[in-house]
């Protein structure tokens, strides 16, 4: 008899055990969920005390006011401004549209990376990361083992990823993962000429001291200090989760609703609103109360990144779209969109609008991980890697009083340069002590640089995963896989015919300035510690079979 009672004992364990084990990745996102709700105490919603300017205005020169609008993740062919739109066109972007078509449009705009936080250390300083050493995205604590973890349980058919933990372990925290205070942003020269400077959301570009917003020449800032759009369990969102999706599970479990004002992220409270409208909200508030003297705003939107969550009325307008991500997303576009008019109305309304320079642009291109396909048509890839799906971004630029509406410029622009033109736009003086890659585009912009261009290169970088542009050429060069893309964009824009093995002279070419580029690189702040497979040709919700194209992206 104790020997029975013992076996089913024994039995119990056991099935104790696989059950624990089957259900691990639940119980570990459930221990992150926990520790995200007990790590901050988030206080009730509270008024934002912005600086104010002068009841009217000082002086007759009055320098532009500056407003650079930022969407987070926004796919080529999200807007309709190049004939697309969120499924198939049903939903459009008006207000967008409008900004484009009263500007200039760079029909070849790139980011300055694939993933976020690059590109906004080049949008800030307009430097590449050989000069700045920020070169990966910071990640938050935990997300890359459990990322990881999750990959390897979700049968995709992708090749597995690598998370180095021993390296991992001596990097710097979070927080300490920034832009070092030794890079001069367009902020800190923007406001030495004079502006009152202001930043709306996201920064990404740490939170320590000396990495915070106001550290880098912001004299407020309205973090986005985590990133749920609004309470899971709020009575007037649409959620939508993608079991698909490692880093959406990470993110759900991970994230919560909170801003913070002048103290990157230390003291939270909650937001006003759905994330989108909040920002637009504020940003709003800072062009009033500032109107009578030169401004910068920088509204560096969530949207429309993941989590996806939607405002049950955006939900609403936008139609019964399928499937239900789909239909959440394209509401998010909405509100996106609708948050550009609201501030070119009020531009409008203050008197402003003349003498705003307003430039909208997307950190990077659409991801697909969200498994939708044709977010970055007709390009191919995705956010994550280098094709140009994942750099493309729309990049607009409108100055009643220099740039005519309706200019185009075919000439390849990327982030870097969004810095040096805003200075210059400015009359500010860029720092004389450090080299600036980037260069002025405004006379692209205003047609006075017709026949003068001379820049023709264009890098980008992720650790072993390395490109170039030089004219119309363009080569990728990776370590995992151990391969080469070459294509000439000007008879093949959307990278199908890889010339790498037919065209060898102009590969050597390339790689020639590859190598150049990378002769005087500083070593990165902190190394990578993942490496993510990511599928070239199919979104994550997606099967990869043998043969698709995919690359390793460090991290």
């Amino acid at each position: 008899m104790l020997q029975k009672g013992f076996l089913i004992l024994i039995g119990l364990v056991v099935l104790g055990c696989s059950v624990v084990w089957f259900n691990r990745i639940d119980l570990m996102l459930a221990v992150v969920k926990y520790q995200s709700d007990r790590e901050y105490d988030i206080g009730p919603k509270r008024q934002i005390a912005w600086q104010r300017g002068p009841e009217e205005v000082i002086g007759n020169d009055r320098l532009p006011n500056i407003i650079f609008i930022l969407a987070d993740d926004l796919g080529y062919n999200d807007i309709s401004t190049f004939g697309g739109g969120v499924a198939d066109g049903r939903v459009k972007t008006p207000s967008i549209d409008q900004l484009a078509a009263e500007g200039a449009v760079f029909e070849q705009s790139y980011a300055g990376n694939a993933t976020c936080a690059p590109s906004r250390a080049m949008l800030m300083t307009g430097r590449y990361p050989t000069r700045t050493g920020f070169e990966f995205t910071p990640t938050p604590s935990g997300m890359g083992p459990m990322v990881s973890m999750i990959s390897d349980s979700i049968d995709n058919g992708l090749p597995s990823g690598r998370f180095n933990e021993a390296v991992s372990e001596h990097a710097p925290s979070y927080a300490e993962q920034g832009l070092p205070s030794s890079e001069v942003t367009i902020a800190e020269v923007l406001k030495a000429k004079g502006y009152y400077t202001a930043h709306i959301g996201k920064w990404h570009l740490g939170r320590g001291d000396g990495f915070k917003p106001n550290d880098q020449g912001f004299d407020d800032s309205l973090l986005m200090a985590s990133g749920l759009f609004l309470p899971e369990n709020d009575p007037n969102v649409i959620n939508a989760k993608l079991d698909f999706d490692p880093i959406d599970q990470f993110l759900w479990a991970r994230l919560n609703y909170a801003a913070s004002f002048n103290n990157g992220g230390s003291e939270r409270f909650e937001p006003n609103g759905y994330l989108t409208d909040y920002y637009t909200d504020e940003s709003i508030k800072v062009i009033k109360t500032n109107k009578n003297r030169p401004f910068f705003l920088y509204l560096a939107h969530w949207g429309v990144h993941t989590p996806l969550q939607a405002t049950r009325e955006d939900y609403e307008a936008v139609g019964d779209i399928k499937p239900h991500r789909l239909r959440v997303y394209a509401a998010m576009v909405r509100a996106l969109d609708r948050s550009i008019g609201r501030i070119n109305q009020t531009l409008i309304d203050e008197g402003l609008a003349d003498n705003t320079i307003v430039v909208f642009s997307s950190d990077n291109g659409g991801p697909g991980y969200v498994g939708l396909p044709d977010i970055n048509a007709p390009y191919r890839g995705w956010k994550i890697s280098f094709f140009e799906g994942g750099v493309r971004v729309p990049m607009f630029i409108k100055w009643p009083e220099r740039i005519a509406p309706g200019t185009t410029v075919d000439k390849p622009v990327a982030h870097i340069d969004v810095m040096p033109t805003l200075a210059a736009a400015a009359g500010a003086a860029l720092p004389g002590d450090v080299e600036i890659d980037g260069v002025d585009i405004l006379p692209l912009a205003t047609g006075d640089a017709v026949g003068q261009w001379r820049r023709q290169t264009l890098f980008w970088q992720s650790g072993y995963y390395r490109v170039v542009r030089h004219g119309d050429w363009k080569l990728q060069v990776s370590k995992s896989p151990d391969k080469q893309w070459l294509y000439n964009l000007a008879e093949d824009p959307t990278e199908q015919d890889n010339l790498a093995a037919s065209h060898s002279e102009k590969r050597q070419e390339l790689m020639a300035l590859l190598e150049a580029h990378q002769a005087s690189a500083r070593e990165p702040l902190y190394p990578y510690v993942a490496e993510m497979a990511v599928a070239i040709d199919k979104t994550l919700a997606d099967y990869f079979e043998s043969g698709d194209e995919y690359i390793h992206w460090p991290n």
